[in-house]
């Protein structure tokens, strides 16, 4: 088992990731009668998209011996309705400007190559721009 989720009431579940005990909690957005004190569901299926393109940009930087430490992603999610749905993700990636042009587009290129990014619907629209701009 992976995570036990609870229902906690007033549109609110705790996440419990078994193995080391971590957990989060997750609210209905105000726009869908939630609370919005926290992340909601789809916050987290779109901040879990940068979260693994910068994992696995991590894995194969320490590959080439290249140092992405401090690189951020701005991640911004738009809803759609009949069926409610996520229907693009734009997210800004800031990332060393020390990185070389060679390793740059491997990375960019393993990016957008992760699981999650391999596992959202096709119809999600994905806007992802690179800034190697960040010291």
């Amino acid at each position: 088992m992976t995570s036990k989720v609870t229902y906690t009431g007033e549109l609110r579940t705790t996440s419990q990731h078994v193995r080391s005990g971590n957990s989060f909690i997750t609210d209905a957005p105000m726009d869908n009668n939630g609370l919005g004190q926290a992340f909601s569901p789809t916050d987290t299926v779109a901040t879990g998209l940068a979260s693994c393109m910068l994992t696995v940009m991590g894995i194969k930087a320490r590959d080439m011996e290249v140092d992405l430490k401090g690189a951020t992603a701005e991640v911004t999610k738009h809803m759609a309705s009949d069926p409610r749905r996520i229907s693009k993700i734009e997210m800004q990636v800031h990332l060393p400007a020390t990185v070389g042009e060679k390793h740059r587009a491997i990375l960019e290129r393993t990016a957008n190559s992760c699981p999650v990014h391999h596992s959202l619907h096709p119809d999600i629209e994905k806007e992802i721009t690179f800034n190697w701009t960040q010291e």
